[in-house]
């Protein structure tokens, strides 16, 4: 019996919108706040409708993102669904298709909104959100480390000097980052950075530099994920979801103590193994690679952990083979969170569409078909195939 591939093209993407991120950004820091969260959601949503040129009425799944209220953003949006619920970019994106391929939904919306800049909301010190429900690095605040930049820092020192990086080396990420940014009108910061900028920047937690980090912003993001074959009938280029993966350190997870000790190496591998057994492909297949990077350690970690380099061969990668614009291992070609905004995962999902689409104008990958996303944050390491 032929195996089935997990979550196989049973559906794909057809509407994609976001709120004006750089106008959103000048007003805040203007003290002027447009929207709240779900504001920020109500403008991409309907921008997603518009491109995939199809009515609220034509919706009968909804997930909301994790910043905000499942039931009120179906209240807001105006949506009765028959099926729903909240989490997380590559979570929703899992439970959609699952839902999709069950039949407990034909076309689901996608909706997440994050006022975090205009309210203020800390991602560190003593007022951090979230606390023991979400942020598990509060539980090392007896020893001062209360944010995650101080524990990113801890991972990026011991893994520098396990795999004999400089500063240098991980400075190839934000500087690769900003390149793409520079070509991309929706992203906020457009000035592209030499690896002397990044080295003479500030540390803000050593030896994480300011360019390390991850802006805090606000905005919103909305996808529509439809069944396959209603897919084809809505849009000409559907971009299909090839498969999934997901393996979770739950053992002492709430310390964060598996991925400061084993870089996340083991949930890695099996993740890869799945994805890539899955759909026959390897890493050389993949053209498109988009990483979750609220700092940019992620990216080293995650182009070694998947095969797309050798453990303690990330510079070699920069150097032969390039993550910048022009290079061969294309990645986070939007600018990702460093550079482009903030939205927890789910801007690196309309990148993706768009590169498949072949929209993204002279920061488009050439002959772009296949896009690997890949999220490794709290001990969970997931990834999302996707193909034309």
């Amino acid at each position: 019996m032929e195996q089935k591939i997990p979550l196989h093209r049973s559906a794909a993407f057809v509407g994609i919108g976001h709120s004006d991120w750089r106008q959103d950004w000048n007003l805040v820091r203007q003290g002027q706040v447009p929207f709240d969260s779900y504001g920020y959601a109500t403008v991409a949503f309907q921008r997603a409708l518009q491109d995939a040129n199809i009515s609220a009425q034509d919706i009968d799944g909804l997930l909301s993102g994790q910043s905000t209220s499942y039931e009120r953003m179906g209240e807001v949006l105006g949506l009765n669904v028959r099926w729903g619920g909240l989490g997380n970019a590559a979570m929703a994106i899992s439970q959609a298709v699952m839902a999709i391929e069950t039949g407990m939904a034909e076309v689901v919306a996608l909706v997440y909104g994050n006022n975090q800049r205009s309210a203020n909301v800390q991602y560190g010190g003593a007022k951090a959100m979230g606390g023991e429900n979400v942020l598990s690095y509060v539980y090392h605040a007896p020893w001062g480390m209360t944010s995650q930049g101080s524990l990113y820092a801890m991972l990026q020192r011991r893994y520098a000097q396990e795999r004999d990086y400089t500063e240098s080396d991980l400075g190839q990420v934000a500087v690769a980052q900003r390149a793409w940014a520079s070509k991309n009108p929706h992203a906020i910061q457009q000035q592209p950075i030499t690896i002397d900028d990044y080295l003479s920047s500030d540390y803000v937690c050593e030896p994480l530099h300011l360019f390390d980090y991850c802006m805090i912003n606000d905005g919103g993001v909305a996808m529509i994920l439809a069944e396959s074959n209603r897919a084809r009938q809505i849009c000409d280029k559907p971009v299909y979801i090839e498969t999934i993966a997901r393996y979770d350190y739950n053992q002492n997870g709430t310390s964060l103590r598996p991925q400061l000790e084993t870089f996340y190496t083991h949930a890695q591998s099996k993740v890869a193994d799945c994805i890539f057994n899955a759909t026959g492909w390897g890493p050389e297949d993949i053209d498109l690679v988009q990483i979750y990077d609220s700092f940019s350690v992620h990216i080293p970690l995650a182009l070694e952990g998947y095969g797309y380099c050798k453990p303690g061969e990330f510079p070699k990668l920069c150097k032969e083979e390039g993550i910048a614009p022009g290079g061969k291992r294309p990645v986070n070609t939007s600018g990702g969170h460093l550079s482009e905004s903030y939205m927890q995962g789910w801007n690196h999902q309309l990148e993706i569409v768009r590169q498949l689409r072949g929209t993204c104008g002279n920061r488009q990958v050439e002959n772009c078909n296949r896009a690997h996303y890949s999220s490794d944050i709290f001990g969970k390491a997931f990834s999302i195939i996707y193909g034309r």
